[in-house]
């Protein structure tokens, strides 16, 4: 019965650095193209919103996808989708993207926002920090609080010893 509630948490924990990696990757790629300097006309090929949420009393979310397709300056076509970007762009607008040599698939379409970049990583690294931070507290206080009332793995407390007829037992 233990073993639950180390095993709960660490699966929590990995799941939050299952975010924070994807978190740091998603960074590492938008600053790359927008550090390129290497910037091409993209038509938005197509435009839909996914949805989730709505059951029971919870709330609905949407987010808005673009797809676009461009042309390197190798002459390499490219596609990619983008979520999350501006409303007002519709299918078969022209955009300017971004993108570095190295990854062109990596392009977005969004336009450099340094100091934005680094405030939405610095909260969600906070939020990914205390939830862990968390859960490590969770499984110490309770690895200490089930050693300091002598609970082991069968919760039987084993410092609780007899003595019988002059000979130590111990359950």
């Amino acid at each position: 019965m233990d073993a639950f509630f180390y095993l709960v948490p660490s699966l929590l924990i990995a799941l939050a650095l299952t975010g924070l990696i994807g978190l740091l990757r998603r960074a590492r790629r938008i600053r790359s193209a927008w550090n390129s300097g290497l910037t091409a006309e993209a038509r938005c090929l197509n435009t839909y919103t996914t949805t989730s949420g709505g059951g029971g009393d919870t709330s609905v979310s949407t987010s808005l996808h673009h797809v676009y397709e461009f042309t390197t300056r190798e002459g390499r076509p490219v596609r990619f989708e983008e979520s999350n970007g501006p409303r007002t762009v519709v299918a078969g607008d022209i955009v300017t993207v971004r993108y570095a040599a190295e990854h062109p698939e990596w392009a977005t379409a969004k336009p450099p926002q340094p100091g934005r970049l680094i405030a939405e990583q610095g909260c969600l690294l906070a939020f990914f920090g205390v939830f862990i931070a968390f859960c490590i507290a969770f499984m110490v206080g309770f690895s200490l609080f089930s050693d300091s009332f002598g609970f082991g793995d069968d919760g039987v407390d084993p410092t609780n010893t007899v003595v019988v007829d002059g000979v130590t037992m111990t359950p």
